[in-house]
């Protein structure tokens, strides 16, 4: 049976490659598809969370403003992971500044609530990702 593709999957600007995929594929956990170092690209993956980092300069960027660190203002990914404690255990070790500390939060939706354990963290280029792990959910 073939894997189903997502049908959206963000693709973001970064500075330094090497860098971007320490973080993405060390520290958070995903995984390279694909990828062509040649062009500073690569496609990664976790779970069903599909995500493209290309260095900027390197080939074609899509650039509709002038690329100012924090990259991405304004937007968060939020990836749901089966638990967040791994990923902030190997955050800790390299001492990596979280950016909202672990937390628990309940959100409405329609006319019951669903839980989650999540905290936020940018990366390299300063796009903020949220880590969540869904908690019970309550009628």
């Amino acid at each position: 049976m073939r894997e189903l593709e997502p049908d959206l999957v963000p693709e973001l600007a970064v500075q330094d490659i090497v860098a971007s995929l320490t973080f993405w594929v060390d520290l958070l956990g995903f995984s390279v598809k694909y990828d062509r170092p040649e062009e500073g690209f690569a496609y990664l993956m976790l779970g069903t969370a599909h995500i493209m980092l290309d260095q900027i300069g390197q080939t074609r960027t899509w650039e509709t403003a002038p690329l100012q660190k924090p990259l991405g203002q304004g937007i968060n990914f939020e990836i749901t992971v089966p638990e967040i404690d791994p990923i902030l255990g190997r955050l800790a070790r390299v001492q990596w500044p979280l950016f909202i500390q672990p937390e628990e939060k309940w959100y409405r939706v329609a006319d019951h609530e669903v839980g989650v354990k999540q905290f936020l963290v940018q990366d390299p280029d300063g796009y903020l990702v949220r880590l969540s792990q869904s908690l019970e959910q309550f009628a």
